[in-house]
């Protein structure tokens, strides 16, 4: 078998790629990392003002879509998008997520059912819909933004939260199964804590975000915080043909936490 060089293995040229709740914070980085190798990339995000702006500095490779990834319908439209503009679809990243904080005792049907319609229903629409797509050119690479949290609980409060990121684990396993033979990867990435836009302000003010931001780095073994890009970086790497061997796979990047 023939190595490829650095430069090609990470060549996205002439692919298409998705990304849910690619306007901002993770799914954004992603977005432009796909976009730097190469990729013309879809981003999909509720943000509409915020989604065609990212979309319009990442150039005449990019577009933005308006969609709620709890919608069956709106995932369709989605993928229909992409593939009615660039040709087809090849990398889909499954990352918008909801993260609000509730105790169990203290939460009611609605709210669950909430949590689990964007965080695990959208990511299994969002793989069978790109999935259709990719069978169409005989292949295609999946990524689930997952969490350390399908892996471990990181506090009390986000009870919904994580069986529904448990459910992205535990779906992103078997659906690799699926579709190995069908020429298609289905890999996790479990995002420990990371620094977005989302996440400071579900944190209040900025003495509030500055106080939770220093208690939860002291945990981390690597002493910061997450940024945007440590997760797009992985996420290029199992976009690529750098991780050719890899499927069904969740790969953590948390700066150590799960260490201690």
């Amino acid at each position: 078998m023939t190595q490829k060089s650095i430069a090609k293995l990470f060549d996205l040229t002439g692919k298409t790629a998705i990304v849910t709740g690619g306007a901002m914070g993770i799914g954004y980085g992603i977005a432009r990392r796909l976009a730097e190798a190469g990729a013309n990339v879809v981003i999909a995000d509720l943000a509409e003002a915020e989604g065609q702006a990212k979309a319009k500095a990442l150039g005449d490779k990019a577009l933005f879509v308006r969609c709620d990834v709890s919608s069956e319908a709106d995932i369709k439209k989605l993928v229909e998008a992409a593939v009615n503009k660039f040709g087809g679809l090849d990398i889909m990243v499954n990352n918008a997520g909801i993260y609000p904080q509730k105790l169990v005792m203290d939460m009611d049907v609605a709210y669950w059912d909430k949590i689990q319609a964007v965080n695990m229903r959208g990511v299994f629409i969002g793989c069978r819909e790109a999935a259709r797509a990719m069978m169409k050119r005989a292949g295609g690479i999946i990524v689930n933004i997952a969490s350390i949290d399908s892996l471990h609980p990181s506090m009390v409060g986000l009870a919904a939260y994580d069986a529904s990121k448990h459910g992205v684990w535990g779906f992103t396993k078997n659906f690799a199964l699926e579709m190995a033979r069908k020429g298609i990867r289905v890999n996790a990435i479990a995002p420990g804590g990371v620094t977005t836009e989302g996440v400071k302000q579900s944190m209040g003010s900025a003495a509030q975000t500055a106080a939770v931001i220093k208690a939860f780095e002291a945990k981390i073994p690597l002493g910061r915080m997450g940024e945007p890009d440590d997760i797009a970086t992985v996420a290029l790497f199992l976009a690529s043909d750098a991780s050719a061997y890899m499927t069904g796979e969740i790969v953590v990047v948390d700066g150590g936490v799960l260490l201690s």
